[in-house]
């Protein structure tokens, strides 16, 4: 604390590192939560309304009042950049540059010009590079004039130099230092973020850990080039092409997931989302929303990632961008698929009535879906209808109806809003339905007919193992289930779908009074060890 108040003096008030370092604050930081900032800051420090808004600056009384109670927001970059120096919270922590008080003119190690965030005096291994990126440094100068922008290549971490000054000036200084390879065909990542990543929350970690730019199989120098020239200039090289490029990069992460998992995965996405909302500041409307519309499937796919991390509070963080770059970008389309990826985290929650209207809302004609999504629209209203205890006849009629809306969709590529969405898919959602309404003998049935087919991914095998396991359990099958169960937990261990996990822990319960079995003891060992 003494060196960060020597870093902020004429500053009136500083924060404690105490309260910067709980869960509490990295949370509200890392989803841009002001009212709870503020809030923290009011009961944790004691200071008044009064103080924080003179510490903000350009502020009442009365709108803290109104920020802490919910009434009003703070959406402004300049804003939060206030709300940093205000309180002294690091920049990284609420996605800014470095703030102008973090480090003395000498720097704290005795280098001209360094700074350090708070965590990092306690943690001095923390801004270490790896011995990866060492080897890879020495063989590309890094001048004062220009910086080092890693890529990855066919597995293999490339550095490209770029100009400095251009890439700081918006934000993306700490991109410069981090080398991930989680696109590689290992999916490899660097062993000092990768549990870091997934730490609930730590903004500052994902920043840190995540902006890597991973490049396709076969892309040449010549787009890398474009890449790194369109990052140093967003106004004259940022256009569709590269909006495009973004895209490819998102569709080889949604790849990766099934066979990875979200934690390997995770890095790469954050990466490219930090990117596009950066240079979405700096072109020209049309591009711009070309961009942000990028940037709403990717936050889409994030709010994904953190489902299967069972992080709802951040899924939701990212499901709402994914939903507020939709409606910038004027893509009417994502906006209604967004109220199919609620309706679906809605029955993570168990919510029934929430599960029912937001499939039902997604199903208005303003959004103009593809018909892969109006089936699945129709499957998830199928399935709120199950939950709240309609008659099987009617909730068979929606999935009967959902099936035959499925077979006239077009046959797509393997992007685009829905392109998941195919007959084995809807018979696996059909089993969730049957054993919502009380049918856990066809449940199992469907997912053993679908599972045994080899379409899934290994991820999606473990949780629909898992689904499968649950019906089971109901169907009065204890040892089945349990064998089904200990499969499913292996698969969860290897690609830690906390999202799997969770069923299986709901499977044991539905097992408790068959726990003397042997198989069922069994089954409880693998759960424990994933």
């Amino acid at each position: 604390m003494d060196e960060r108040e020597t870093w902020r003096s004429g500053y009136p008030l500083t924060i404690p590192d105490a309260l910067l370092q709980t869960e509490a604050m990295q949370r509200a930081c890392a989803t841009r939560n002001f009212r709870e900032i503020f809030r923290l800051v009011n009961r944790r420090t004691g200071s008044s309304h009064a103080v924080i808004a003179s510490a903000v600056g350009k502020m009442t009384s009365a709108r803290v009042s109104d920020i802490i109670r919910g009434v009003r927001g703070i959406r402004g970059q300049r804003v939060i950049e206030r709300v940093a120096d205000g309180f002294g919270i690091p920049g990284e922590m609420l996605g800014l540059p470095p703030r102008p008080w973090e480090g003395s003119p000498e720097g704290i190690d005795g280098t001209s010009g360094a700074r350090r965030s708070v965590g990092a005096a306690t943690n001095p291994e923390a801004e270490a590079p790896d011995d990866t990126s060492a080897d890879v440094r020495s063989t590309i100068p890094d001048t004062p004039d220009s910086a080092l922008l890693p890529i990855v290549v066919d597995g293999r971490m490339v550095l490209v130099p770029v100009d400095r000054k251009s890439l700081e000036s918006r934000g993306l200084g700490s991109l410069l230092e981090q080398l991930v390879s989680s696109g590689s065909p290992e999916g490899n990542t660097a062993p000092s973020t990768e549990h870091e990543i997934m730490r609930p929350l730590n903004r500052r970690t994902l920043l840190k850990g995540g902006f890597a730019v991973t490049a396709p199989r076969g892309t040449s120098l010549e787009n890398l080039q474009r890449v790194t020239a369109a990052l140093g200039d967003a106004h004259r090289h940022f256009d569709g092409t590269m909006a495009e490029y973004f895209r490819s990069q998102l569709e080889t992460a949604k790849c990766d997931d099934g066979r990875l998992g979200a934690q390997k995965t995770l890095p790469v996405v954050l990466g490219l989302l930090n990117i596009i909302e950066q240079q979405a500041r700096d072109v020209k409307p049309a591009v711009r929303r070309e961009l942000l519309s990028v940037g709403a499937d990717g936050a889409e796919f994030a709010g994904w990632l953190y489902r299967d991390a069972r992080q709802p509070d951040v899924a939701v963080f990212w499901y709402d961008r994914a939903m507020e770059w939709a409606q910038e970008a004027d893509d009417p389309a994502m906006q209604g698929y967004m109220l199919l990826k609620k309706s679906q985290m809605a029955y993570d929650d168990q919510d029934a009535v929430r599960v029912l209207t937001l499939a039902q809302a997604g199903q208005h004609e303003r959004w103009h879906l593809p018909t892969r999504v109006q089936a699945e629209l129709l499957q998830q209203e199928a399935l709120g209808c199950a939950m709240l205890g309609e008659p099987l006849s009617l909730i068979e009629r929606k999935l009967d109806n959902a099936r035959e809306l499925l077979t006239r969709a077009a046959d797509g590529g393997p992007s685009g809003l829905g392109a998941y969405f195919n007959e084995h898919t809807l018979l696996l959602r059909n089993a969730v339905s049957y054993t919502e309404a009380g049918k856990p003998g066809i449940a199992a049935d469907l997912f053993g007919e679908i599972i045994s087919a080899g379409m899934l991914s290994h991820r999606d095998t473990g949780f629909f193992n898992a689904r499968r396991a649950a019906a089971l359990a109901l169907s009065g099958e204890p040892d089945e289930a349990a064998r089904v169960g200990a499969a499913s937990a292996v698969v969860a261990q290897a690609v830690q779908s906390e999202r799997t996990i969770r069923v299986l822990g709901e499977v044991l319960q539905t097992l408790s009074r068959w726990r003397s079995r042997p198989a069922v003891r069994e089954f409880r060992e693998a759960f424990r060890a994933a």
